[in-house]
């Protein structure tokens, strides 16, 4: 009897093996055309993502390595035009962009600031506040620009699951389709669609793993470099109390 099961089981794998594609890209040319067209989608999906990430990366490095370089040289000034003129000589960055708006803003507001010949010209309270309003505006603006496309990287996680399922869905309706053509619900059967349907899921989360586990690091380095810029505002605030301007 035992013998008999063996012997069952030795010719139903080796139908399998017969009528199962081995390698990945038989099965993929052998699959139906909503499948592939399933998998070309999570194929653009994979190119999308991992090009935001490699451009963010570099956004990331340079806009790091500026701000690290600036700040090692902003700790030594001690007045507001030897900030102004490091940020002259220096590269493009959020900081040297922060730099500049101060200066506009305070050379808009000269007028106001009502300056005694024996007093230094200091700026009202609701200067001060306006100005802490214009560095924040500032900021705001460079974080919306770092982390430009960073949320593609989020509906990309999020949908190329879903898009997966639908592939298992037609996989395993097409497993049923050759269940009902051959009469059979024998492995020779089912095997395609099965097979088809793990291709789609693999395939998702192929795409769907980088694509989230790279939101989330950028998303936290983004927090970071916003509250580096946010705490370079309130040590520009600082500069101007030690010079006198507030």
């Amino acid at each position: 009897m035992s013998g008999v099961v063996a012997a069952s089981l030795l010719l139903q794998l080796s139908t399998v093996g017969g009528a199962t594609p081995m390698s990945l890209t038989t099965l993929i040319a052998t699959s139906d055309l909503v499948t592939k067209a399933v998998l070309g989608l999570l194929a653009v999906l994979s190119l999308l993502s991992w090009g935001i990430m490699y451009a963010k990366w570099r956004a990331f490095v340079t806009a790091e390595t500026r701000a690290a370089a600036f700040m090692k040289e902003f700790e030594r000034t001690r007045t507001l035009d030897e900030a102004t003129q490091l940020a002259q000589r220096s590269k493009p960055s959020a900081n040297v962009a922060v730099i500049r708006r101060a200066v506009h803003f305070l050379a808009d507001t000269k007028p106001a600031l009502g300056a005694t010949p024996d007093r230094t010209a200091r700026l009202s309270g609701s200067q001060v506040e306006a100005l802490h309003l214009v560095l924040d505006s500032e900021a705001v603006r460079a974080r919306e620009e770092l982390g430009r496309f960073i949320p593609w990287l989020a509906t990309v996680g999020s949908v190329s699951p879903l898009i997966g399922l639908f592939g298992t869905v037609l996989g395993v309706i097409e497993a049923f389709q050759g269940i009902a053509t051959k009469g059979s619900g024998n492995l020779g059967a089912v095997a395609p669609g099965i097979s088809t349907a793990l291709l789609a899921t693999a395939a998702a989360l192929a795409v769907a793993i980088p694509a989230a586990f790279a939101y989330n690091v950028f998303a936290a380095r983004l927090n970071r470099f916003d509250n580096a810029l946010e705490g370079f505002g309130s040590e520009l605030i600082a500069l101007l109390v030690r010079e006198g301007r507030i």
